[in-house]
């Protein structure tokens, strides 16, 4: 048998060759973690998912969309050449701890970061959200343990500086208030609408802290007409035509392209279905929901990078958020009666509406002001004539819609809720009105410019 012949000058050299092999290799710095806008649109989605389980009213879905937005924006300011810190622009916001440059620091995974801690905070079903965080946590510590660490705990440092900012808005005061009393005596007051009558939601909204608003009443709309039902007043005609719409529609059948667009405007967290002795509930994005949902559409039509999509969405859920609380302030300060209870009282006991009636007052109408809103921003960020198709309802059932602009989708999101037969022609002409007058608020506020 032969056996090799070890020359003891090749082990050397073999040896050298592995040894200077693995100081290279040890030397040789970690690579980066990479953070691209899928993620932050994974964390959105997952966030939509949560809530849509969870079931949280309008009001609530938009403050739970807009604080992680901000921390997000705020720490990629600090980086970025186009976009700068809004904490001066902000109601009571003081600004954000600043990320120290002697750390490994990634300022775009602090920024993801926050955001995912803040939306968990937020929602109920904490460990649905924690699924998705660990497994990316996992990822991002073995891609480079030394910056997932470092910049963890500068993440956690904004979240928390968030938090004490976020507990002095209202909101766990308003949970301990009174509720709504209903007025059954006065025929103009909204009541409690079938099938599950329940309690006007939110009737203290409007001591939320607005974020760019001076008060809620900032944009308070003209009054609606006066409760008539003299047949030659304003609201008896307004009565009228949402009779009548919803009956023509009704005739039509249900593949007409009213129902179609009142069912994809819907956006109802919580639907009651009746069959026989059981009730149970379908669940929906809020309004809220679906114009981040068109915002996630977009940023990714144009590509934008990072700081451009954070941007978007921090701009968007503001406008958003001070509509529901410019818009619930309104609500139950008119406090008018549903089409539904007036129709059914004094017209025909058997009608129903296209959409089940949400359960607060009227006027004005969420939708139109929520969409006015939102659509004046978004259209000050990516132009006047933005084309898009909205797949926002396709997890619902619902087909694609296509708009030729923002102020489209706005203007049929409006008109949905006459085909849906839950609002009068006011609510929706004066919502929409009073929602893009604060958009264009908004939008003056930070300086948003459309692209040329």
């Amino acid at each position: 048998m032969k056996f090799l012949d070890f020359n003891p000058n090749v082990i050397k050299k073999v040896g050298l060759i592995l040894l200077t092999a693995t100081i290279f290799n040890c030397g040789k710095p970690a690579e980066s973690i990479e953070i691209t806008p899928e993620h932050f649109h994974q964390s959105v989605d997952k966030v939509v998912e949560i809530m849509i389980h969870d079931i949280f009213s309008p009001p609530v879905a938009s403050r739970i969309f807009v604080y992680p937005n901000i921390a997000a924006y705020e720490i990629l300011a600090q980086k970025s050449s186009e976009f700068s810190s809004i904490s001066d622009k902000l109601n009571e916001f003081v600004p954000i701890p600043k990320a120290d440059v002697n750390q490994k620091i990634n300022i775009d995974l602090a920024a993801l970061m926050a955001h995912m801690e803040l939306s968990k905070a937020l929602i109920f079903s904490e460990e649905r959200f924690k699924t998705l965080q660990d497994s990316l946590y996992m990822q991002w510590e073995k891609t480079n343990t030394e910056e997932f660490e470092q910049t963890k705990t500068y993440a956690m440092n904004v979240v928390d500086h968030i938090k004490v900012w976020m507990s002095k808005d209202n909101y766990n005061q308003t949970r301990t208030m009174a509720k709504f009393t209903v007025d059954t005596d006065d025929p103009s007051r909204w009541q409690p609408t079938p099938p599950s009558y329940i309690d006007g939601i939110e009737p203290h909204w409007n001591k939320i802290r607005p974020f760019t608003l001076d008060s809620a009443q900032q944009f308070k709309p003209a009054p609606p007409p006066a409760f008539s039902m003299d047949k030659d007043s304003e609201f008896y005609k307004e009565l009228m035509e949402v009779y009548n719409v919803s009956k023509a529609i009704t005739e039509k059948g249900d593949d007409s392209e009213e129902i179609e667009i009142a069912r994809f405007w819907d956006c109802n967290p919580y639907v009651s279905v009746t069959r026989g002795h059981f009730m149970f509930a379908t669940k929906k994005i809020s309004p809220g929901a679906h114009w981040i949902g068109i915002t996630k559409i977009a940023t990714r039509k144009t590509n934008s990078n990072i700081e451009e999509t954070v941007n978007a969405y921090t701009k968007t859920s503001i406008a958003i958020a001070d509509g529901f609380i410019s818009c619930w302030d309104e609500k139950y300060r008119s406090n008018l009666v549903r089409p539904e209870t007036v129709i059914n009282q004094n017209i025909d006991p058997d009608w129903l509406p296209i959409l089940q009636t949400p359960p607060f007052p009227e006027y004005s109408s969420g939708h139109s002001v929520v969409s006015g809103a939102a659509s004046a921003v978004l259209t000050a960020i990516f132009g006047d004539d933005f084309a898009f198709d909205d797949d926002t309802e396709l997890p619902f059932g619902l087909p694609i819609r296509s708009f030729n602009s923002f102020n489209q989708a706005s203007s049929e999101a409006a008109l949905s809720r006459l085909y849906g037969g839950i609002h009068y022609r006011a609510a929706i002409d004066l919502g929409l009105k009073q929602g893009r007058d604060l958009g264009k608020h908004v939008v003056e506020h930070f300086n948003l410019k459309a692209p040329n």
